[in-house]
């Protein structure tokens, strides 16, 4: 990792395939270890199952509501303040229940790659 500070406006937010838009706040390959980006889900959408290979991910809401799966575990409701761990190739999807955009951090170790990502379709049966 080399010495850094980056400006919080230098990342240009994205639409995704899975349904969500993204910000890339750090993915570099000077830090290899860790990736951060901000995730922003529409009120009503619900992302597409998905999961990482090798990579592990955390979720920290900023704000909204929503419900989120992960793997086999029953359907947890989440708000502002709360985190949620998923660990490699768990799948993995998140509900914007509330009436404005969900908002939450997404950290990956190692940083998110494209190559780690696996869509899963909509079918709701365990990957």
């Amino acid at each position: 990792m080399k010495k850094a500070s980056k400006h919080r406006e230098s990342g240009r937010e994205f639409y995704t395939p899975e349904r969500c838009y993204i910000t890339e706040l750090l993915n570099t390959s000077d830090d290899p270890g860790v990736s951060l980006a901000r995730a922003r889900v529409e009120p009503g959408v619900t992302t597409r199952w998905h999961r990482l290979v090798g990579t592990a991910e955390r979720y920290y809401i900023v704000s909204g509501r929503g419900r989120v799966e992960v793997g086999d575990r029953p359907l947890r409701e989440v708000t502002a303040g709360d985190i949620v761990l998923i660990p490699p190739l768990c799948r993995q999807r998140i509900t914007n229940t509330g009436p404005e955009d969900l908002i939450f951090l997404a950290i990956c170790t190692p940083r998110f790659s494209d190559d780690a990502y696996e869509d899963l379709g909509d079918d709701p049966s365990p990957a």
